[in-house]
């Protein structure tokens, strides 16, 4: 029986003739050309030999655990790729303002009002709300004020030149109308609302992106839980960033008429224990530890907040006076038996008190409505 060789089938010949003149893959060698890789990703092979998909975990391992000046990088380089690598994991929980501290201001507030608050906050955003902080409208920003003051003082130079005595700069200050309430000034600008889980890069992305530098954290019931700004978020990278209108307060431990002592949270651990005295004995924590806010830290296990008591050395406790998200700033230092002698003095062991004690009066001022302070952006 004759070959069926596919050249003697007419069909074959055909399909041959149409598929002569297509191109022919060429095979690749193994190893392309690596231009279109990224920079560091390629020096860091070549400099460590690291396989591909690993190199966020070995420069994380290296990091932290490779000896110090073999890395190729400098002390602040190391800090800063360490916090970066960190910071896909911080939520906006984690970075944000607490409620307390929120400066705010009501959207009728008047234009000298706003003025002066914008001096003592030292911030240049505000959140304005219309009733109450759960009810926010917007944010102000002290260039727009300044910008809607500057329009309504100015004065052609014609107007000027006509003038006995022509005005400085051209502007008329007494025609801004500093009773002017916030809203009629139609300069409030639009905030972001963010929920407390969304991760502190995704919301770094989105206020690039809407070019919006503040948001406000708000939880699952609608209500405002704090709030964050594009500088707390890069300063979970390069640390605190400090501008010319921060005032350096000095690091040191205070004595008070009291007794007990007020500690900056900077202050240095062994500085503090010096103050007080040898009974103060942090000997145990120096080797991992400098600082009160970092002893603080580790012996809460997490970062206190304000108000809360943090047992120190024996004999001692130690109140949280001033706090943030991130660290301790100030710090009051009790022997334990002048702690309790205050909480009984301020009534605040109420089971130690006689069962014949007469009732406090209803109008009694400590029953009084607690005034609620609108607190600080960043």
């Amino acid at each position: 029986m004759p070959d069926a060789d596919s050249s003697d089938r007419p069909e074959a010949r055909a399909i041959e003739g149409e598929t002569r003149n297509l191109p022919v893959p060429v095979p690749q060698p193994d190893t392309a050309p690596d231009d279109g890789e990224r920079w560091m990703q390629r020096a860091i092979r070549v400099l460590f030999r690291w396989k591909p998909g690993t190199i966020r975990a070995d420069l994380k391992s290296l990091l932290e655990r490779g000896p110090p000046g073999e890395t190729g990088f400098s002390p602040e380089e190391s800090v800063m790729l360490k916090n970066i690598l960190a910071l896909r994991e911080r939520r906006i929980e984690d970075v944000m303002l607490p409620r307390a501290d929120i400066v705010a201001v009501q959207q009728d507030i008047s234009l000298g009002e706003l003025v002066r608050i914008f001096e003592r906050a030292g911030h240049s955003r505000l959140v304005a709300y219309n009733d109450t902080l759960d009810d926010p409208v917007g944010m102000v920003h002290i260039r727009d004020l300044i910008a809607f003051m500057t329009a309504r003082a100015a004065i052609t130079p014609e107007d000027n030149v006509k003038r006995k005595r022509p005005l400085p700069a051209g502007l008329d200050l007494k025609a801004i109308d500093l009773a002017m309430p916030l809203s009629a000034t139609r300069i409030v600008r639009t905030i972001l609302f963010v929920p407390p889980s969304m991760p502190a890069m995704d919301l770094l992305a989105k206020m690039q992106a809407t070019r919006i530098h503040l948001a406000l954290v708000i939880d699952e019931y609608g209500g405002t839980d704090g709030l964050v700004s594009m500088e707390d978020i890069v300063e979970q990278i390069v640390g605190d960033i400090a501008d010319e209108h921060d005032v350096d307060e000095p690091l040191g431990v205070a004595w008070q008429a009291d007794g007990n002592f007020v500690a900056d949270g900077r202050a240095g651990l062994e500085d503090v224990a010096a103050a007080i005295g040898i009974e103060f004995d942090v000997r145990e924590h120096l080797s991992e530890v400098d600082t009160l806010g970092g002893y603080l830290v580790t012996k809460a296990g997490h970062v206190p907040v304000r108000g809360e008591l943090v047992p120190g050395p024996p004999g001692f406790e130690i109140e949280v006076l001033d706090a943030d998200p991130r660290r301790v700033k100030r710090a009051k230092i009790y022997r334990s038996k002048d702690r309790r002698a205050t909480r009984i003095r301020d009534g605040r062991q109420r089971e130690d008190e006689p069962d014949s004690a007469e009732p406090q009066p209803a109008d009694d001022a400590s029953s009084g409505p607690t005034l609620q302070q609108s607190s600080p952006e960043s």
